[in-house]
């Protein structure tokens, strides 16, 4: 027997596009701002890595602004703590909706430096005036290999919820991390930690690989965001791909195991 669902068509279509960014980063200046024309009114967000960003500038993160698009800046911020601080300035001043940085690994310095990033964004926020962005702190296995990590491997489960858990001890918003880690890093810090992850497949490519993760499983173990790139621009019908992408999506909203106002108010902004 088909199960009945009673809320249905109470998703808004709007609040499932919220959840899809689309990465840019395999795309040279101009094919990018000609997929932002295409696609800005049906996706959440793009995401801008370093090679455009070094290609581009600021001046590119402003023209996908012009276009009335929002941007996930993932430059993945690096250095002193100092120039950490002053990088996030500016990228909250370019209007990004979200960023990230390395935390390092789990030290007390790199705890100070999340902290006093996160601190220092709000304030330039208020006095100028600024959207205060979504800091996300950078939680996949290959990011964590690091000259300060403990003894247990940089890239076992128990360091991807070790940075979730500073990172939101430091009030950072949340972290980018891979599908699978997804549940350890829900279960760890709660519900209203950003959970941003990429390397979804598409339904249909997904099918014959036992271990695939598609969209809607992703979402259905609590991710927020799902980063979608080439199966998008690749596409023959980009709009298409989009929006099976957000059926997939709804999918996995209809079948999460949260409670139902959640499901209806989605928690991205």
């Amino acid at each position: 027997m088909t199960q009945y669902w009673p809320f249905s068509g109470l998703i808004r279509q709007g609040a499932l596009r919220e959840r899809l960014i689309v990465s840019l980063d395999l795309c040279d200046r101009e094919e990018a701002l000609a997929l932002v024309d295409r696609l800005a009114r049906v996706v959440g967000m793009f995401k801008v890595g370093r090679t455009l960003f070094v290609g581009g500038g600021p001046d590119f993160i402003r023209e996908i602004r012009r276009r009335g698009a929002e941007v996930f800046l993932d430059l993945k911020f690096h250095d002193s703590p100092q120039k950490v601080l002053r990088a996030a300035v500016e990228a909250t001043r370019l209007g990004v909706k979200m960023f990230d940085l390395h935390p390092y690994g789990s030290t007390c310095g790199s705890t100070e430096m999340m902290t006093r990033t996160r601190a220092e964004v709000a304030r330039i926020c208020r006095t100028e005036g600024l959207r205060r962005p979504s800091i996300l702190a950078v939680a996949t296995l290959a990011e964590l290999k690091s000259a300060n990590s403990s003894p247990r491997s940089p890239g076992s489960p128990d360091r991807v919820t070790e940075i979730a858990r500073f990172a939101a001890g430091a009030s950072l918003d949340g972290v980018v991390t891979w599908p699978h880690e997804v549940p350890r890093v829900r279960d760890t810090c709660g519900r209203r930690f950003i959970i941003v992850t990429s390397g979804v497949r598409l339904r249909e490519a997904a099918l014959p690989a036992a271990h695939a993760i598609t969209a809607a499983d992703a979402i259905r173990a609590g991710a927020d965001y799902v980063v979608v790139g080439s199966p998008i621009w690749r596409a023959a019908e980009p709009l298409r791909a989009v929006r099976e992408i957000t059926d997939d999506i709804e999918r996995g909203l209809r079948s999460s195991p949260r409670r139902t106002f959640e499901i209806l108010n989605p928690r991205p902004v």
